[in-house]
């Protein structure tokens, strides 16, 4: 064979390739089948009576506290036996006050007293004779007056006596420093050696040992609170303390426009809170209806929430759309949904996050509604 018959085969074999190419292209392709993205579950919103919150701070204070002081001055403190921290009864004694003083003065009020008894004695028997000796015409009628202005005299100094010795045996009395009622001592000043000062603070007491939380609320939602409404605040700690309202302050500050709301704690509260500490809380302002979502639903991209909203397509699969939602209140495993959607809508249930804005799901169930 030659080169040149070499050369019209080869042409030949070329022109029947691409015929048969160009045949190929003249077919039309078969179409190729959508796959799904995922296989997912669906859920509709449950609409839940969910109680509603409303979340303040404040600090923590007794109910009330009493400051206790001497009610003698210029004495000196001879023993001090209640501190900080102690819970105490009405009327145990905290400190005691030297009383060698007091004594003394008591003692003499009390021989007063028995002077003037003595004198008015003598006084009522001489009155007895001139009134005899009247009768039989030895006394006159001024003497007899006299004899009576004498032992009325004697009655008034006995009683003035009898009433310096209540106020010396008063003021023996106040030589021991009592607590007013029960409760726990808060402060203590109340040193050994010290003289006491009128007006001086010795202790403060807690009364009853009763803690209170002031809560600040906003003036726009002092007119939600009632007492009685429930409230739970949380320590430092974690620990949670639940009270309820006591009362609720008839102003606002006009500077803050914050109001003050008085709740009372348990008596065991006092483990987990401290006076003076600054404590989180919420209170409780009842049911109210909300349209909620598993959490797992609900997916946060850039700063907003969305959920991949289930519409039908083509082939029995589906087609997401993603919806910007508003959220509230979390409860649990759900979550509030407060707007961009409806309570007929069918949204996925989860794995959310490997979801595109419509793509192609295959739904195998509904959640069950709990």
């Amino acid at each position: 064979m030659n080169r040149h018959q070499a050369n019209r085969r080869c042409w030949l074999f070329l022109s029947l390739v691409a015929l048969t190419l160009t045949g190929c292209d003249d077919k039309a392709a078969p179409a190729q089948a959508v796959k799904p993205a995922l296989t997912v579950t669906a859920v509709r919103p449950q609409l839940l009576d969910w109680p509603q919150m409303l979340a303040s701070g404040g600090n923590v204070t007794a109910w009330q506290e009493a400051v206790i002081g001497p009610e003698i001055s210029n004495y000196q403190i001879t023993e001090v036996r209640a501190n900080v921290g102690d819970a105490v009864r009405k009327g145990d004694v905290l400190a005691r006050i030297a009383s060698d003083a007091v004594d003394s003065e008591l003692a003499e009020t009390r021989a007063s007293v028995a002077e003037a008894e003595a004198t008015l004695a003598e006084a009522r028997a001489n009155q007895e004779r001139a009134r005899q000796l009247r009768d039989k015409g030895f006394y006159s009628a001024q003497q007899g007056i006299q004899s009576q202005t004498a032992a009325e005299t004697a009655l008034a100094r006995l009683n003035a006596a009898k009433a310096r010795l209540a106020s010396a045996e008063l003021k023996r009395s106040k030589a021991a420093v009592v607590a007013p009622d029960d409760g726990i001592i808060s402060a203590r000043s109340a040193t050994v050696g010290s003289l006491t000062q009128p007006g001086q603070e010795l202790f403060r007491l807690i009364r009853g040992g009763r803690l209170e939380w002031r809560a600040e609320v906003t003036a726009a939602d002092v007119s939600r609170l009632k007492p009685g409404q429930p409230a739970r605040l949380e320590s430092p700690t974690g620990a949670a303390v639940s009270g309820s309202i006591r009362a609720v302050a008839p102003t606002v500050d006009p500077q803050t426009r914050i109001g003050l709301v008085y709740v009372d704690l348990p008596p065991d509260a006092a483990k987990v809170v401290s006076a003076g500490m600054f404590a989180r809380g919420e209170f409780d302002l009842g049911p109210r209806p909300a349209l909620t979502l598993p959490q797992t639903a609900v997916q946060l991209r850039e700063g907003f929430a969305y959920v991949f909203r289930l519409e039908p397509a083509a082939d029995g699969l589906a087609r997401v759309v993603q919806t910007k939602v508003g959220v509230g209140r979390r409860h649990g495993e759900r979550i509030e949904i407060t707007d961009g959607l409806d309570g007929t809508a069918e949204v996925v249930a989860g794995g959310g996050g490997f979801l595109g804005d419509n793509d192609s799901v295959r739904v195998v169930a509904s959640e069950p509604q709990k």
